[in-house]
């Protein structure tokens, strides 16, 4: 060997690799992987919270759609019937007079059955909502206090 070659190796063998900082970027770097499972795995948890809230509130629209369809459709048949007995009732009429007051008795009592019916569909789809939205809010209200304890 020449004597740069051997004064080369000499010199390496010598070296000393400052322990210390290779041991504090060991740490910061396993730190560094910690954090980055701890997050990806509470992205993972909070991705399938949410999968499982959205998937509760699709199955409660159908309910609740489901139920609004048959409230619809049995206040449909009601007015329907009524109509036809009111129809009835007309058709065996003998004066004017009583035409007039079977009319307005009808009129008014159609008109309470509708404000009644209003007030039936709007607390069902109040609720309807509600409980649609109810897993969704959950998820969010859960996430909103763990991101102030983190």
């Amino acid at each position: 060997m020449t004597k740069t070659a051997d004064k080369t190796a000499e010199i390496i063998e010598n070296a000393e690799v400052p322990t210390a900082a290779t041991d504090q970027f060991r740490a910061v770097a396993e730190k560094g992987v910690e954090q980055s499972k701890e997050a990806l795995s509470k992205l993972a948890t909070g991705a399938e919270a949410t999968q499982k809230a959205l998937e509760s509130s699709f199955e409660t629209a159908k309910t609740a759609g489901n139920e609004l369809s048959l409230k619809t459709i049995a206040a449909l048949r009601a007015n329907v019937e009524t109509s036809f007995s009111h129809l009835e009732a007309l058709v065996a009429v003998k004066s004017p007079s009583e035409f007039i007051e079977l009319q307005t008795a009808f009129l008014r009592k159609q008109v309470e059955k509708t404000v009644e019916q209003g007030k039936e569909f709007q607390a069902a789809a109040t609720k309807a909502a509600e409980d649609v939205s109810k897993p969704i809010k959950d998820v969010y209200e859960k996430a909103m206090k763990d991101l102030k304890v983190a």
